[in-house]
């Protein structure tokens, strides 16, 4: 029965994780850019281990009972993304691009920063506690005394998750070897961003 649950919380945690957000696409940058990569996937599969506990504690519920702390997280987190869309579009009009030769390459970024960027995408994003807290929790709780080993199945799927494409991302790292490369990738981050952030301010006004 754990082994069963543990297996269809691992199932359920890779189909809501494994999709285009905010979260993932920072974690995708940092491995191509071999920055602090180790320490994002350590903060990012941490968070969502204390997420997912909460839910399967039964957080979940009051969280639905209070729908202005909702409201609040979703104009804090559409501001944030907001910004960082930004940020990555005029990374991508830039000249020159971001190329990973050493030549060309800009100075590492500082592990402080990484680390505040990969908390706040992830703390101040309403979908993260929507699926970990909410749904997660909703599910996790039809499983009796086994809720903790299907909690257990979901950490591990961000576990698997994170680290592989954080450190997988090397794979990629031929074809970033070109600045042209880059900017397409930083496009394509801004307006991941900047559709998240119109349907966060979206869901405010249904």
């Amino acid at each position: 029965m754990d082994l069963l649950a543990a297996l269809s919380g691992l199932g359920l945690g890779l189909s809501l994780i494994v999709a285009i957000g905010s979260q993932n696409a920072f974690v995708l940058r940092q491995g191509l850019r071999g920055e602090h990569v180790g320490a994002v996937v350590a903060v990012c599969t941490a968070s969502d281990a204390v997420l997912i506990a909460a839910g399967v504690a039964g957080v979940g519920a009051l969280v639905q009972q209070a729908p202005e702390l909702l409201v609040a997280v979703r104009v804090g987190g559409a501001a944030f993304l907001l910004g960082y869309a930004v940020v990555a579009a005029r990374r991508a009009l830039r000249p020159g691009g971001d190329a990973l030769e050493e030549s060309a390459a800009p100075a590492r970024g500082s592990r402080r920063g990484a680390l505040v960027t990969a908390l706040a995408l992830t703390w101040l994003n309403p979908h993260v506690y929507l699926d970990t807290v909410v749904l997660l929790g909703s599910v996790a709780a039809g499983q009796g005394e086994a809720r903790w080993a299907f909690g257990a199945g979901a950490v591990a799927a961000s576990v698997l998750w994170f680290s592989a494409l954080g450190f997988g991302a090397r794979l990629l790292r031929p074809l970033f070897a070109r600045p042209g490369a880059w900017r397409v990738l930083d496009g394509a981050i801004a307006v991941v961003m900047a559709l998240l952030a119109a349907s966060l301010l979206a869901g405010l006004a249904g």
